[in-house]
């Protein structure tokens, strides 16, 4: 059966007006003149025989008829720009954006990232890295790595790392006048901070660990600090200090003999690591096969133990 619709200019001029209550912001939007904007509304409305605003002196309000419409408009226009976006990538798509924390982009993905171009020849990876939230609708990103607890809602989220927490250093701390054997050894050594570890993983923090083995005595506070838990490995890895480090990122420094574990205590960590992406982008070919090739690398490298 035929569908009668009206003009889609009118409709999608009417939609745009409606979600800015302006004729103005909505030819902005258009990139039309604000004048075509109320002809295309105007037309409309006589084409369905209501109102659609009510005109008023500093802006516009929807009448009853618009706010049935203009929702299901907004839906509408969305999902048929979906529809056209996920064509035009499945297609077309030979790079997959991801966007990652720096410290698990130098330190975990980007080591093994060799093995899925191997596997995934025509497809190519751009890395982006960064600690903002993403906005999937407002930037061009296909997968986000985040750390957290989880949550992250109206996106398809899977977590595929765990973690684990313990202090590390370089092998030369293992010598010296104060060599470091022992957990009260650390009060002759510099402790090293990560200054983004939120209140809520306390597992990453020298407070905690220091209270855990019984170090009320030393100052949890002294010691250099880093933005980026990169950094404070490297750090650790040139003998600065002692450093809290989690098990994901710092594997392959230990399999190595960069860093090591000057103590057996360990702790599993309060956060993983989670592969997200809109809900609608799950089943495209090259996120698929990002998605499945991370999984398997990580559940490989954790029964390697790196």
């Amino acid at each position: 059966m035929a569908r009668r619709l009206p003009p889609l200019n009118a409709l999608r001029a009417f939609e745009a007006a409606a979600r800015h209550l302006s004729f103005v912001d909505a030819a902005d939007e258009l990139a039309v003149t604000p004048a075509a904007i109320s002809h295309q509304v105007k037309a409309l409305e006589a084409h369905l025989g209501v109102a659609l605003f009510q005109r008023l002196p500093r802006g516009l309000a929807l009448t009853e008829q618009a706010r049935i419409l203009a929702p299901q408009l907004t839906r509408g226009f969305d999902r048929l720009a979906e529809a056209v976006a996920r064509i035009r990538v499945d297609e077309v798509q030979t790079v997959l954006s991801v966007t990652v924390l720096p410290s698990f982009a130098v330190r975990w993905l980007l080591p093994r990232l060799a093995d899925f171009r191997r596997l995934n020849p025509g497809l190519e990876i751009e890395v982006r890295a960064q600690h903002q939230a993403v906005d999937f609708r407002g930037e061009r990103v296909d997968v986000a790595l985040r750390y957290g607890r989880g949550g992250w809602p109206g996106l398809h989220v899977e977590r595929f790392l765990d973690d684990a927490v313990f202090p590390v250093c370089s092998p030369k701390l293992l010598d010296g006048p104060h060599p470091l054997l022992r957990p009260e050894d650390l009060r002759h050594h510099t402790l090293i901070h990560d200054v983004l570890t939120g209140d809520d993983e306390p597992w990453v923090t020298w407070q905690h660990w220091l209270q855990h083995f019984g170090l009320d005595d030393i100052d949890h506070r002294r010691g250099p600090r880093y933005s980026d838990s990169h950094m404070m490995l490297e750090a650790a890895v040139v003998g600065e200090g002692v450093a809290l480090g989690r098990s994901s990122i710092m594997a392959d420094d230990l399999v190595r003999g960069r860093l090591i574990r000057p103590f057996p205590d360990i702790q599993v960590a309060d956060y993983a690591y989670h592969f997200l992406c809109r809900t609608d982008a799950i089943d495209r070919p090259a996120v698929r096969a990002f998605r499945d090739w991370l999984v398997t690398t990580a559940a490989d490298r954790a029964a390697l133990g790196k």
